[in-house]
């Protein structure tokens, strides 16, 4: 795959998971959720830290957690160059482009958001709101909003350890980024034969 292909995947990536990042931030209050079907709403939350909700703790865990950002993402972008420029597989480049837009949306979330909006506490967020955003550099939140609660109820009291007690699949909230990085590590893990071919080898020398 070419660089050209490449950097097509990450753009679109880039765009979609911008646009609809920026749409729930400048349209719904923090907490607003519209059930679009019984197991998949539109639910706003902002995420402060690490997947699942983590965070570093101390004065500085976000700032560090944003340079911890920047330079994977850095050697993100040479993994996806140098697979280019050694003829990678499709798969494998696809899979690369993939991660590289993912992590690279929610990087613009951490570094620019907390300048470029206000908070959405009990009112909808302004774009460059006159007053200033809600932090500051390398200080912002990453916008999630996609939820599949596809389970939620009692479990069968009949179940082991768990029966009679009440049970939800799936409460993670993520973005069109965090899908991105999911599907190319999918990707890997799935055809990792294709993403990772080896290289045939003559034997030189082998007796019959």
């Amino acid at each position: 795959m070419s660089l050209k292909k490449a950097s097509l995947i990450i753009i679109l990536i880039l765009l979609v998971d911008q646009i609809s990042k920026i749409y729930i931030k400048t349209n719904f209050v923090l907490g607003e959720e519209i059930k679009v079907l019984e197991w998949f709403s539109i639910l706003f939350v902002e995420n402060e830290g690490m997947a699942w909700g983590a965070k570093i703790p101390g004065e500085y865990g976000k700032l560090l957690l944003t340079l911890f950002r920047l330079g994977a993402i850095v050697g993100i972008g040479y993994w996806l160059w140098d697979s280019i420029r050694h003829n990678g597989s499709r798969v494998l480049i696809t899979a690369i482009a993939c991660i590289f837009a993912g992590a690279f949306g929610n990087i613009i979330d951490s570094v620019f958001y907390g300048i470029i909006f206000d908070d959405s506490y009990g009112h909808v967020a302004q774009f460059l709101p006159e007053n200033g955003g809600y932090g500051t550099l390398f200080h912002g939140k990453v916008v999630d909003m996609l939820y599949f609660p596809l389970y939620e109820g009692i479990l069968p009291k009949w179940l082991p350890i768990w029966g009679g007690e009440y049970f939800s699949f799936f409460d993670p909230v993520f973005n069109v980024a965090d899908t991105a990085i999911s599907v190319g590590v999918g990707l890997l893990l799935l055809f990792n034969k294709k993403a990772f071919p080896k290289k045939e080898t003559e034997e030189v020398g082998q007796s019959s």
